[in-house]
């Protein structure tokens, strides 16, 4: 008996890896070599290439397509439609599978529906980027991301709210009530409540 669930419409390829509890929907595709962690959700219409990995507790939504060179960390959410690269200029004429570009999505980060990629990029820990954002450089943890090119237009915490910092570079989340401090452009946990 299998550990994961697949609908009886996904292709799951021989040689991949697939952690126990995950749930993989309609018409996906998970190929050779693919890893894909532990009690993950794969959407309708994904495509996990060989090569990928895929953390933990990964949301993947739906008519997604994770290509080589893509490496999602535990806990991230992939919003419906969003895209990824892997070849910074490709021709259909011109085979360069060996200049694929690694891109890495941090811990806890949110890539928005139909946000684009661009391949080559780290995507910090709890990044948040907005939807439809063309992602085109590397983006540091707990920041928000937005637009075309996408610009940072601040700060999130952990869980994903919007961090306001005041006169001492101190702002709490309101929901968990983590206390985040901004030093030197970049951000980080500084207290816990109750700690």
């Amino acid at each position: 008996m299998s550990k994961y669930y697949a609908h009886e419409t996904a292709v799951i390829d021989a040689d991949c890896t697939i952690g126990e509890g995950t749930r993989i929907w309609h018409f996906s595709h998970i190929m050779q070599d693919a890893v894909i962690g532990k009690d993950c959700t794969i959407g309708q219409n994904v495509m996990i290439a060989p090569g990928v990995r895929v953390g933990n507790q990964v949301k993947i939504q739906n008519n997604v397509s994770l290509y080589a060179g893509v490496v999602c960390e535990d806990d991230v959410f992939l919003g419906p439609g969003c895209v990824f690269t892997n070849v910074i200029n490709p021709r259909s004429f011109i085979s360069r599978k060996d200049q694929f570009r690694k891109t890495i999505i941090g811990k806890g980060a949110t890539i928005g529906a139909n946000a684009t990629i661009i391949c080559g990029h780290t995507i910090g820990p709890y990044a948040l980027i907005g939807a439809g954002a063309v992602v085109t450089k590397d983006i540091p943890p707990y920041a928000l991301f937005i637009g075309n090119p996408a610009r940072q237009d601040g700060w999130v915490s952990q869980y994903g709210h919007r961090l306001y910092f005041n006169e001492n570079n101190e702002a709490t989340c309101p929901e968990s009530r983590v206390i985040y401090k901004l030093t030197n452009g970049i951000v980080a946990p500084a207290a816990v409540p109750g700690n």
